[in-house]
């Protein structure tokens, strides 16, 4: 089977090199360096699995400058591209897969088009009517930033937005480039899939809030939140699982997700929806208040990414923590090896770590990492479990 893959980011590329193994891809994103760097093997992404595959003879894949040559190429093309919250709409921007679309659709009109970026409940269906085309279906992605190749050779699930025999071809290509060949596989409506994305994404969010605003309590009480979570964790249904406090949400989806989903929640009955994404803002609040009760003057952040072995700080809740110290006047200086710029934010990007550290009278860090161990008591943290 060939296919073409448009967007490579994340999501777009570990799409196209777990395909490689058994189809032929081609693959085009709009920004020139990344595809330099990619004909020469080189990952634009710090991803273990994806750095690995770039290695391999075996993978029938080729990447490409030329939109119309991708286009042309595959019998399935899958969109990959970033839809971002539009915080004045109250709604994702979606204005790259429906660009894609067009060009696509003036190029040929037989191609199945598979749409992976995260997108509003009900959207692909209103595509297909504005393009008279019953040729596009949505599948959503449960990926990790830095692990989404792995992701997708663990898949947890596979899902397609069609109840059809095409549909099922598609989830079986999928399927057997997988590891394990046997991940479950669920045929669903276009909405429905695009719900399980946006509720998937928003459950991971509320645990991650209900275990921080465990956290603020256990702080503001003078408790022990490790023996606490370690407690609650013990019963199964909960799990020890995914219960690492943190400095809120981050990342690309989680934020926009959660906000995506209250927006199509309106002029529906919900409490809970809205309080996942209030719960985020106030859990920053509380952060930068323990901090600013220190008194320190110059305030160390120590990685802007929120996970260990990433390169990816988009929308890292550390960045919220950081305007809010620096809308109090104090002194921010930042060491964060992926950054080459000598600012951040105007804030003073300092490369070396011993200065950072000496500079720093407090060390505020999402992740305690053994290079802050010999300063450990200037770091503030709420790390509890040594992991994200």
């Amino acid at each position: 089977m060939k296919i073409s893959v448009v967007g490579l980011g994340y999501v777009g590329l570990a799409n196209a090199l777990l395909l490689s193994q058994k189809e032929e891809v081609k693959a085009y994103d709009i920004i020139d360096e990344k595809i330099d760097m990619l004909k020469k093997r080189i990952s634009p992404l710090e991803d273990k699995e994806v750095h690995s595959f770039l290695k391999r003879k075996d993978l029938s894949i080729e990447f490409t400058k030329d939109f119309e040559d991708a286009v042309k190429f595959g019998d399935y093309l899958i969109i990959a591209t970033p839809t971002d919250y539009d915080e004045q709409k109250n709604y994702f921007d979606t204005s790259s897969v429906e660009n894609v679309v067009e060009r696509i659709l003036t190029l040929r009109n037989d191609i199945i088009i598979l749409i992976k970026s995260t997108v509003p409940v009900g959207y692909t269906e209103s595509l297909k009517k504005k393009y008279n085309t019953n040729n596009i279906i949505f599948s959503p992605e449960f990926l990790r930033e830095g692990k989404a190749l792995y992701d997708n050779l663990y898949p947890s699930r596979i899902i397609i937005g069609e109840c059809s025999e095409r549909a099922q071809e598609i989830a079986n290509i999928f399927l057997e480039n997988t590891v394990e060949k046997n991940s479950e596989v669920l045929l669903t409506h276009s909405a429905e899939a695009e719900a399980i994305k946006l509720f998937s994404n928003t459950y991971l969010a509320l645990r991650v809030a209900y275990f921080n605003e465990l956290d603020t309590y256990a702080e503001v009480r003078n408790l022990d939140a490790k023996q606490i979570i370690e407690g609650v964790g013990l019963d199964p249904r909960i799990g020890t699982h995914y219960n690492n406090p943190s400095f809120g949400y981050g990342g690309y989806c989680l934020p926009k997700d959660t906000k995506q989903l209250r927006a199509n929640y309106d002029q529906v009955p919900n409490n809970i929806i809205g309080a996942i994404v209030e719960a985020n803002t106030t859990r920053k609040d509380f952060i930068s208040e323990q901090i600013l009760a220190k008194n320190p003057k110059t305030v160390g952040i120590f990685r802007l990414t929120m996970k260990a072995h990433s390169d990816n700080f988009r929308y890292s809740s550390i960045q919220g923590i950081m305007k809010r110290l620096k809308a109090k006047g104090l002194n921010i200086v930042v060491f964060e090896p992926t950054l080459e710029e000598e600012t951040f934010y105007n804030s003073k990007v300092i490369k070396d770590l011993n200065e950072f550290k000496q500079i720093s009278d407090i060390i505020v860090s999402n992740r305690f990492e053994d290079e802050l161990s010999d300063c450990q008591e200037k770091v503030y943290t709420r790390d509890l479990f040594g992991k994200d």
